[in-house]
């Protein structure tokens, strides 16, 4: 099930969205630059190795080229591959700038890197001798939907189903949208070895978490919270 877009106007320019985005982008095409060695040292670099962040463990000394506290950060902004960036940057544009919109931009930048981080340890902490690097602005999205599906489940989201070789589209209340991607996540996440590569999927259960949770806190006072499941409440 592919987003497409949402019926859910703003009021504020969603200015540190699209900066977030366009410095993915930017951070990616740098990374497309290199050479599959060099993609492969920046990873290491740049992003989460769980060991190296949570244990005694050393990254070679080319690859050394930051603190491992501060890739927790820097590691929101690499990606593996296009597939990778399209789908992240597809779900924080229909979904960020409402939650933008919601608290505005200086907590709204908190708020996602709070998001991000709370994402890293959900990855982190059940295997933390793990040498794989982890990359992604993923975690930090998470937070987003989570955010999304307490303030506005019951707006309307377009999307795309593939059906072999057809693309159906339809609409859908965002809290089912979203509570499907966190089931899929789960049930992922249940299924998926940690030992291997692939996706994070313990930093999207609990970077969705984060976002839930931290949301009453960030949001503007004169906007409610709303029972995904329950009647649309309105001002």
């Amino acid at each position: 099930m592919i987003p497409l877009r949402d019926d859910n106007p703003t009021t504020l320019q969603p200015i540190v969205t699209m900066a977030i985005m366009a410095t993915c982008v930017l951070v990616f095409l740098w990374q497309v630059m290199h050479a599959e060695a060099g993609q492969q040292l920046i990873a290491y670099a740049l992003g989460v190795v769980p060991a190296v962040l949570m244990t005694d463990a050393v990254l070679p000394e080319e690859a050394a080229w930051i603190p491992p506290s501060l890739t927790v950060v820097t590691s929101m902004f690499l990606h593996g591959g296009w597939g990778h960036l399209i789908g992240n940057m597809l779900y924080l544009w229909i979904f960020g700038n409402n939650i933008e919109d919601s608290m505005g931009h200086v907590r709204y930048v908190v708020f996602y890197l709070l998001c991000g981080v709370a994402a890293v340890f959900a990855q982190v902490l059940p295997n933390p001798t793990s040498e794989i690097p982890m990359i992604g602005a993923s975690g930090a999205i998470s937070g987003v939907l989570g955010a999304y599906l307490l303030l506005h489940p019951h707006a309307k989201v377009l999307v795309a189903i593939p059906l072999g070789f057809v693309l159906q589209t339809m609409q859908l209340k965002a809290a089912w949208v979203l509570v499907l991607w966190f089931g899929l996540q789960l049930v992922s996440s249940m299924l998926s070895s940690s030992e291997g590569g692939g996706v994070a999927f313990g930093a999207h259960i609990g970077g969705f978490v984060a976002g839930m949770a931290l949301i009453p806190f960030f949001k503007n006072r004169d906007i409610p919270l709303q029972n995904p499941f329950g009647p649309a409440r309105h001002l």
